[in-house]
C-alpha cells in the first residue's frame, strides 16, 4: 500500500527562529548546538541535524483532537528550517535509525491500534495497520524518547 510520511509545517516556529536565550524560555523552548550526530532529529525536514547548527527544543501537540489520546511532547526542529519533508513511500534515515512506535487512529482521534517496531522494518508495519480500514493515518514517534517523528497518510 502506497504511503506518505510528512514532516511538521514549519510557520508554527518560525517566530521562535533568532529570539533570545531568554526570549525562547519565556516560550519554554530551549535552543541547542548540535555537538554530535544523531541525537537532534528535526522534525520540519525531517533529517539529523548537522554539526554546529542550532536546534529548537520546543513542546509539540501531535494530536490535538478532544480524545484521551491528545499528545503533547518535546521535540527538535531544526532553526531556520523551511521545507516540510514530504515523500510517497520512502522512509526518511531520521526514523529508519530508530526504535519506532507506530499508532493508528481513526478520523477522530480515537487509537485503534499500536505496534513497536525499528525504523528498517517500518513499512510492514504500516502495512499492517493501513489494513484496518478504520485507521485514518498514523503518528510514529521515537520509542525511547517518546517525542513524535512523524504522520504517515494513506495514498490513495
Amino acid at each position: 500500500m502506497d504511503f506518505r510520511i510528512t514532516g511538521l509545517d514549519p510557520a508554527p516556529f518560525a517566530p521562535l527562529f533568532g529570539l533570545s536565550d531568554e526570549a525562547l524560555a519565556a516560550r519554554g523552548a530551549v535552543r541547542y548546538v548540535v555537538t554530535e550526530q544523531p541525537g537532534f532529529p528535526d522534525r520540519v525536514e525531517m533529517r539529523e541535524g548537522r554539526l554546529g547548527e542550532t536546534m529548537l527544543l520546543v513542546n509539540h501537540v501531535s494530536l490535538d483532537q478532544p480524545t484521551p489520546y491528545r499528545a503533547t511532547h518535546a521535540i527538535f526542529v531544526r532553526e531556520g528550517a523551511t521545507t516540510p519533508f514530504d515523500a510517497i513511500n520512502t522512509v526518511p534515515e531520521v526514523m529508519r535509525r530508530r526504535l519506532l512506535s507506530v499508532r493508528g487512529f481513526d478520523p477522530t482521534g480515537m487509537l485503534r491500534d499500536a505496534d513497536v517496531v525499528e525504523g528498517t522494518a517500518l513499512e510492514a508495519v504500516i502495512d499492517r495497520l493501513f489494513a484496518d480500514p478504520a485507521i485514518a493515518f498514523l503518528h510514529v514517534h521515537n520509542a525511547k524518547q517518546g517525542c513524535y517523528s512523524g504522520r504517515v497518510d494513506r495514498v490513495a
